[in-house]
């Protein structure tokens, strides 16, 4: 597996498996155990998935040793602040079964994200979390929290594909060298990104298909693509990248597509209905 290195000198697997909205107590412990199989080593989860203990059993059951396996999660908005986040941080240990994540991010924004942050800086330095970063932050709220930070974060895990390229908040957090992962890649399986003539005609010269273009186009610009899938051939190919390049000018082609627009406004953070749909403490 490929990698790109953090801004705290940690490596991250260059393409990850996500769980969100696979079910818990057995899917999920079943789609985790076909990609560390199928070779992936960058596991996402969250709090608010509630799978977190089905990612801690396909781990412990894979036989790929424990440091070979990246693993994310995610501190759920009801645990924010201080106190709350401490406590927020060991219930996740608990669950995957794991004494550190490699990875572990703010899910969103949320009021307290200070005192939470400062949790997660007492985590890494007490050796439970190798990495903190963030999920969901524009630079409307990373411009609020970062003078806040003694740690930065190596990651924003944003919304990001050929149609929506987050080119703005890019380039602001370059200087801060965070690495943007993606959460929709593949643009949620929209058919008018994996028809683009683009894609399809860059498919067909590669003897690919367009998910595997997009992907490849995710390494190329360094971002981690976290594309989920539960078929045992999704799951194989959206690993099968690593064995051609697009070219410069291809890039580009692929870059002109971009539409500035997602699924939803980031910058639009309507949370309180989110809280009252994952009660995490349930």
């Amino acid at each position: 597996m490929r990698t790109f290195k953090l801004n705290d000198g940690n490596e991250i697997p260059s393409v990850g498996f996500g769980v969100f909205m696979v079910e818990p107590n057995g899917p999920t412990e079943e789609a985790v155990s076909k990609a560390l199989k199928a070779g992936y080593r960058l596991i996402d989860t969250a709090a608010a998935y509630f799978n977190e203990e089905d990612v801690g059993r396909a781990i412990r059951k894979s036989g790929v040793p424990r440091e070979e396996i990246y693993v994310t999660s995610k501190l759920w908005m009801q645990d924010y602040g201080y106190e709350a986040a401490k406590a927020g941080i060991d219930a996740s240990l608990k669950k995957l079964g794991t004494d550190y994540m490699d990875l572990y991010l703010l899910h969103q924004p949320y009021k307290d994200t200070a005192g939470a942050w400062k949790a997660m800086e007492e985590a890494v330095r007490a050796g439970k979390i190798r990495s903190i970063g963030v999920s969901n932050h524009t630079v409307k709220f990373l411009e609020k929290l970062i003078p806040q930070m003694e740690i930065k974060p190596a990651v924003n895990q944003m919304e990001c594909n050929p149609f929506f390229q987050q080119k703005e908040l890019r380039r602001y957090m370059e200087p801060y060298g965070i690495r943007l992962e993606a959460w929709y890649p593949l643009g949620h399986g929209a058919r008018a990104l994996f028809e683009n003539p683009v894609l399809t005609k860059l498919a067909e010269k590669y003897g690919k298909n367009a998910g595997q273009v997009i992907l490849r186009w995710h390494f190329q610009e360094g971002i981690v693509a976290l594309p989920k899938a539960t078929s045992q051939a999704h799951i194989e190919g959206n690993l099968d990248i690593f064995d051609f390049g697009l070219t410069d000018a291809e890039m580009d082609e692929i870059r002109a597509l971009d539409t500035g627009k997602g699924t939803h406004d980031p910058d639009d953070m309507s949370n309180e209905a989110a809280l009252s749909r994952y009660n995490v403490h349930e």
